[in-house]
């Protein structure tokens, strides 16, 4: 299974970035996908994930009401909607590939993971 991440940079606070994963290797629309955060110095934590088929979300609470995550089966490809960003949302993102169907949130219920996108967000 290969996840290639894009859409990180470097954005103002206040400003709206939106990730992208394209998964390919594996049945896409058979699993859960799920985004992780690692800032400097910091422990990876828990973004956002969806469902295989978009039905449910789980969404983390420093960012809830601001990121969406949502996903095209056709296309292979999950998207982080950020709006309205902070500096704390700085760090690298990664996405990931759920070990079943559902909207996980434990980095031990994900088994294949993307290199990562850079987010930056300036004050």
């Amino acid at each position: 299974v290969q996840l290639q991440a894009s859409g990180g940079g470097f954005v103002r606070a206040g400003g709206s970035l939106r990730l992208s994963c394209t998964a390919s290797g594996r049945a896409f629309r058979g699993y859960g996908m799920g985004w992780f955060r690692q800032a400097p110095g910091k422990e990876r934590e828990f973004v956002a994930s969806i469902s295989s088929v978009g039905l449910s979300t789980t969404i983390a609470e420093p960012v809830k009401g601001r990121f969406t995550i949502s996903r095209d089966n056709a296309k292979n490809t999950v998207v982080l909607q950020m709006n309205s960003l902070k500096p704390g949302d700085s760090g690298v993102y990664y996405c990931a590939t759920s070990r079943d169907s559902v909207a996980n949130r434990r980095a031990d219920d994900f088994d294949y993971w993307g290199q990562g996108t850079q987010v930056t967000v300036s004050s």
